[in-house]
């Protein structure tokens, strides 16, 4: 229920007059410090598919991603992106987006293509509650070890 209502925000707020205005393109530290501990809650570009993950200081992401919860998902900053990674070492899948803000919406886009990917709101806390369950994977940090990372988000 929640999820639709911020959808219907993001449609107002781009629909809103003024809205084209300059945004604001964030460096990874801007990134961290509005991300870390919050819940990051859209729409992908193009499908309009729903994306909510409670961004936690220990790197890992919860909630879900198209309807399909997150088993193993994990978040970094680097200077100057958002980088998520999902799946075991074997399998894993990586994706790093730049972010930029115009007054309460957040516009994540494919690095390096500069395409949107998606469209957010930031929200205080874990009002989800994806969080109340125990911890069931651990970030291994092997994003920030590869060429051109940077070093996890600081806890």
């Amino acid at each position: 229920m929640r999820l639709r209502a911020a959808g219907a925000v993001l449609v107002a707020m781009m629909a809103a007059p003024g809205h084209a205005g300059a945004a604001e393109r964030l460096d990874g530290e801007a990134i961290r410090r509005a991300f870390e501990g919050n819940t990051v809650a859209g729409r992908y570009a193009g499908t309009n598919r729903p994306f909510s993950e409670h961004h936690h200081p220990d790197g890992r992401a919860t909630g879900h991603n198209r309807g399909v919860p997150n088993t193993d998902a994990c978040w970094t900053t680097t200077a100057d992106a958002v980088c998520y990674y999902y799946g075991p070492q074997e399998k894993r899948r990586t994706y790093c987006f730049t972010v930029e803000r115009s007054g309460a919406l957040y516009v994540l886009r494919n690095r390096p293509s500069g395409q949107i990917n998606g469209m957010a709101t930031v929200e205080a806390g874990d009002p989800d509650g994806w969080s109340r369950s125990p911890a069931s994977w651990t970030c291994d940090g092997l994003l920030s070890r590869a060429p051109g990372r940077s070093h996890w988000a600081r806890r």
